[in-house]
């Protein structure tokens, strides 16, 4: 008999890959706080939990993908939550982006109750999510990833174990720097560009043909030339994530300058009222420093 799979927290990256476990053939029952999220779990033909904790109880894998932290402290580790109400055996694959601290902490919890656990989260996007391209990066122990690796498969292009638990969240927190990095540095790029006579979609065409190519470039420069920002990863949550790496790195003793700017940037764009916007709205912060206005 196939597993029951429950999918918690259908929002802009969890309902894509909560369908794209469907699509694989995968029972599924999903949960969401918000009605958006499980009306459209709902019209497409998806089961709904009643509660979080109905679902953990009924179900022997348990997809998270949730905002923060506070979510995952309520939503997975609270006294209604999907540690405390999961039967024994079953597997957690929790692919929100928190601290490697509170991953630890889940999977130590976790294990008191006979629960297997990964920290998964993910990057690509709301187009990777619903194209099943995301690259998981992958922290907990060989058994669990073994078990969780069939499911990962239906929601990711990529998959890797990167180490214990924890290691996939330290991952992920590079992955944002160098995320951010790119976004901004682009944002200058393309500013430096809008200044002169340049035929700005063929510069990016020679761009694209050089060491300058990036899947940033590909996929948010457009964006930024349009201005197009309806939220697929939502500045706020990239602010969080950066402040996320800076907590690392403090635990590390890293030296990590550029992500500390970084981090300015972000909560600057985020008192220019820009935080519900994608991500690639950054690439306003350098026309914000030249006194242009956000939109």
């Amino acid at each position: 008999m196939s597993d029951q799979i429950g999918f918690a927290g259908l929002g802009v990256m969890g309902l894509p890959m909560a369908l794209n476990l469907r699509r694989a053939g995968h029972s599924v029952r999903g949960f969401n706080r918000s009605s958006r999220g499980r009306d459209e779990f709902s019209a497409s033909g998806g089961e709904l939990a009643g509660s979080i904790g109905e679902l953990a109880a009924e179900c022997t894998v348990v997809f998270a993908m949730l905002s923060d932290d506070a979510a995952v402290e309520e939503a997975v580790l609270g006294p209604d939550g999907i540690v405390r109400s999961a039967r024994p055996g079953t597997l957690l694959i929790d692919c929100s982006t928190v601290s490697p601290a509170t991953a630890r902490r889940t999977d130590a919890l976790a294990a008191e109750r006979g629960l297997l656990t990964v920290d998964a989260p993910v990057s690509g996007g709301e187009e990777g999510a619903r194209t099943g391209t995301l690259s998981a990066m992958v922290g907990g122990s060989a058994e669990a990833v073994r078990r969780a690796r069939p499911y990962l498969d239906a929601v990711a292009g990529t998959v890797t174990h990167v180490g214990p638990p924890g290691a996939g969240q330290l991952v992920k927190a590079a992955n944002q720097v160098m995320v951010a990095g790119h976004l901004l540095v682009l944002g200058e790029a393309l500013q430096l560009l809008s200044g002169s006579s340049v035929d700005t979609a063929a510069a990016l065409s020679a761009l694209r043909g050089g060491l300058a190519q990036s899947a940033v470039l590909d996929r948010k420069a457009e964006r930024m030339l349009a201005r197009e920002f309806a939220p697929g990863f939502r500045i706020r949550l990239q602010h969080k994530d950066i402040r996320i790496a800076l907590g690392v790195a403090e635990e590390c003793n890293a030296p990590v300058p550029l992500t500390a700017l970084a981090a300015q940037f972000l909560a600057g764009a985020m008192s220019a009222g820009l935080g519900e916007h994608d991500h690639a709205a950054l690439g306003l912060v350098p026309g914000l420093l030249a006194g242009h206005a956000p939109e």
